[in-house]
């Protein structure tokens, strides 16, 4: 194994030699399995001999963050600080891989009734699984209030829940996320009372302030800003080149993270100009005519930067381990971009790209229908993607004058 890191024998020996050999070779060799570089490999290995010689020899399946930073600072020569971080960031998924890591669980209020609830949205509502995961942690952060006031859920009063807005929420919450979180507890409490887990009057009395029609627009940036974006990974790297692909989908098509990273190789037909996304809201596939800015970046990054993996997702990670992009690794790309550059919105991910697209394509006086199927919008007019969506006319939408995207 370590023959094949290092060249120089003494060094080869002192990995051999150290403790825990059988738990550092196996992680490392599940490195290389899913594309983790040489270079990272030697760091890798170099950081958990080091790690593997600090430990107490009683520790396994006992580590946790406290002790690894503990058993770190006490070492001596003390590490520096960027040193430390090296080793806690290689640390914590090398003991995660051998069994070794204790995260204390964060104990969940009320499980049963939380659990109801998120079954209920997954196969009876048939919500996409973003939407469900955010449905669930914001019911969770309310629930864990609950028992941490002394609140039972059977129990609870409308007064309970002014009382959770005005002492939590005020000073975390725009006021449009107030108005989202009142519905999205609305429609918690109507489905717990269905169960008998609290009171069938509770939903009623939450009630959402008014919301005027153009409330959000600002959330949209201003196409000048979407053009420095792009602007931003124009260079030659593995990480620009994936990165102004993953931009110009959303810049110009308005897709959802989850959707970017659910691309796969065989959705991009470039023979016929095409691109195949699964919607997440209307649960189907819509056909888009490949554009001659995406389709060049498309072309880039699968002929020149993408690495050879196995895995049949478009979008790969830059770092070890090389695996496909998830949609939170999406709107990092986004939201570390947009950061640099300085940019002032309310919104600094891949959603406001989607609304930047949308008051792009209403100021160029397309149609809501059009600008309804553009974005994937779930409808009663719009079942089959191939019977509804006329491709030619999407394809003006996709070729309105995108302001130098092009």
């Amino acid at each position: 194994m370590f023959e094949n890191l290092f060249t120089d024998a003494s060094t080869i020996a002192r990995h051999h030699n150290g403790p825990l050999i059988d738990e550092r070779c196996r992680y490392l060799l599940h490195c290389a399995s899913v594309g983790a570089t040489l270079h990272t490999q030697r760091n890798r290995a170099r950081a958990i001999l080091r790690l593997a010689m600090l430990l107490p020899a009683d520790v396994s399946g006992q580590v946790d963050a406290e002790l690894l930073r503990h058993l770190i600072s006490a070492h001596q020569p003390p590490a520096t600080d960027q040193t430390a971080t090296g080793l806690l960031n290689i640390g914590r998924p090398w003991l995660k891989f051998i069994g070794w890591w204790h995260q204390p669980a964060q104990p969940i209020a009320f499980p049963e009734a939380l659990d109801r609830f998120v079954v209920w949205m997954r196969d009876e509502r048939g919500l996409t699984p973003c939407t469900v995961e955010q449905w669930r942690y914001r019911t969770a952060n309310f629930l864990r209030w609950c028992k941490e006031t002394g609140r039972d859920l059977k129990s609870l009063e409308p007064e309970d829940i002014d009382a959770y807005f005005v002492t939590y929420g005020a000073q975390r919450w725009s006021r449009i996320s107030a108005g989202h979180i009142a519905r999205m507890l609305r429609v918690f409490f109507k489905h717990a009372a269905s169960t008998g887990a609290c009171s069938k009057s509770l939903a009623g009395s939450i009630l959402c302030h008014r919301r005027y029609r153009f409330e959000t627009l600002p959330y949209a940036l201003g196409w000048h800003d979407v053009q420095r974006l792009i602007n931003t990974a124009t260079g030659g790297t593995e990480v620009d080149v994936r990165d102004r692909a993953i931009l110009l989908l959303l810049a110009i098509y308005g897709l959802r993270r989850g959707e970017v990273a659910a691309l796969r190789l065989e959705d991009i037909d470039r023979e016929r100009g095409h691109i195949r996304v699964w919607r997440l809201k209307r649960h189907q596939p819509q056909i888009y005519p490949l554009v001659s800015s995406v389709e060049q970046a498309l072309t880039l990054y699968i002929e020149t930067a993408r690495p050879s993996v196995a895995q049949a997702q478009l979008f790969i990670r830059t770092r070890s381990p090389r695996v496909p992009i998830s949609a939170p690794g999406i709107y990092d790309v986004v939201n570390r971009r947009l950061r640099s550059l300085g940019v002032q919105a309310a919104h600094l991910g891949p959603h406001a790209l989607r609304h930047a697209c949308a008051s792009k394509m209403l100021a160029e006086g397309l149609t809501l229908k059009e600008i309804g199927d553009h974005l994937g919008h779930r409808s009663a007019a719009s079942t089959s993607i191939y019977a509804k969506v006329d491709l030619a006319g999407l394809r003006q939408v996709g070729e309105f004058d995108l302001g130098g995207l092009q």
